[in-house]
């Protein structure tokens, strides 16, 4: 394996950069990009590695490709429609560390042929699969990264949940890689809990004033969460204030129950939050706690995706203080998602104190209860980020 493939191995959710002047389906996009500039700048927001197209299709040039690698140490993807041997040979003479390989255009035999020269010449080939069936091409392939790619090339259309389903298929002795569609920390957040290692950005950063400053915007933790939500009112304005979870909670015993959960746009994701079972949902996420005889939930829960625990909640007693709450926050391991007695004013000092995943805050965010108050939302939002 290449330093490609081990820059994204690493824990957490990597990031690769993408520099495309132009998208066949979006059109332009940024006609003036300097890879160079855009690679050096994304090395400093803190990508795990850089894509640059070389198709004249999206405006690319293995000349864009060599002015990159003149300019970043980021390992460099080379993105194009490769079919030949020659064409590997070129993109690694112009300083790729990788290549993509797209199996809607390939057939199993020189695909294998593809990988099998990728790998003698020291470039790892990033497999592109778009559906289940090729998706099993590239396991038996032993392709390893393998690209999810939301998109079908084809019709360009964009499924997201079907990236997602394929990304929690993958085996995950290997390093699988969402591409496209990744606009917002809610959407790469989701690729990481279906247990994408990275994703790559493009388009959003493109279509940014500052590529950088967006990419930073989008890899950036904690993720914050605003939960108690009962009115689409206040779901509109966590989500215009930054806010990347909304919560519903679902125990009819809280003062703050939600009768459903409520539309959430597609750059944020909603969480159903139960106590003692939890229900059918068409929520992203199910928040889930423990019940306490006497009190209307238990003090921590879980995180879960289709019912598999992928963080760890700590929270408070229902209705009490909790001292020792940091410290048990701080021997978690994996994510975690720190809930319970956090405001605008305490949540900085929170998060230095565990780096945690995500934020979470509901009562001291409210004008009375389940009714929020999008001054305080703001404000959190804002000190969390």
């Amino acid at each position: 394996m290449g330093r490609f493939r081990d820059a994204l191995a690493g824990p957490g959710l990597a990031a690769i950069a993408e520099v495309k002047r132009r998208s066949p389906s979006a059109g332009d996009l940024r006609p003036d990009a300097d890879p160079a500039a855009l690679a050096a700048a994304f090395e400093g927001a803190g990508a795990a590695a850089a894509s640059i197209l070389v198709d004249e299709r999206f405006a690319g040039t293995v000349a864009d490709l060599a002015a990159a690698r003149a300019a970043t140490r980021l390992p460099l993807l080379a993105k194009g429609f490769f079919s030949t041997e020659e064409h590997l040979d070129e993109v690694r003479a112009a300083g790729a560390d990788a290549a993509l390989l797209i199996l809607r255009d390939l057939d199993d035999r020189l695909a294998a042929r593809l990988m099998e020269h990728a790998a003698r010449i020291g470039l790892d080939a990033l497999v592109e699969a778009h559906d289940a069936a090729e998706l099993d091409r590239a396991v038996s392939l032993g392709a390893d990264p393998i690209g999810i790619n939301a998109r079908d090339l084809t019709t360009f259309a964009i499924d997201r949940t079907a990236q997602l389903g394929l990304v929690a298929e993958a085996p995950r002795d290997r390093v699988v890689i969402a591409e496209s569609a990744i606009h917002s920390r809610a959407q790469g957040a989701a690729a990481e809990l279906a247990g994408a290692d990275a994703v790559l950005v493009g388009s959003a950063l493109m279509r940014a004033p500052d590529p950088a400053g967006r990419l930073r915007e989008i890899v950036s933790r904690p993720l914050v969460k605003v939960c108690g939500l009962t009115r689409e009112e206040d779901v509109a304005a966590a989500v215009e204030a930054g806010a990347d979870l909304c919560g519903f909670i679902l125990e009819p015993a809280s003062p703050r129950a939600a009768d459903a959960v409520l539309p959430v746009p597609e750059t944020a994701l909603s969480v159903a939050v139960y106590v003692g079972e939890a229900e059918e949902t068409d929520a992203d996420l199910v928040q889930l706690y423990e019940r306490e005889p006497g009190r209307v939930r238990g003090r921590d829960g879980v995180l879960l995706r289709a019912g598999e625990p992928v963080a760890t909640v700590v929270d408070r007693p229902w209705g009490e203080d909790d001292p020792d709450q940091l410290e048990r926050a701080r021997a978690v391991e994996g994510r975690l998602v720190l809930a319970g007695g956090l405001d605008p004013d305490n949540v900085r000092r929170a998060i230095a104190a565990t780096r945690p995943w995500a934020v979470d805050a509901s009562s001291r965010l409210e004008s009375s209860p389940g009714i929020k108050d999008h001054d305080r939302v703001r404000a959190f939002v804002a000190a969390a980020r």
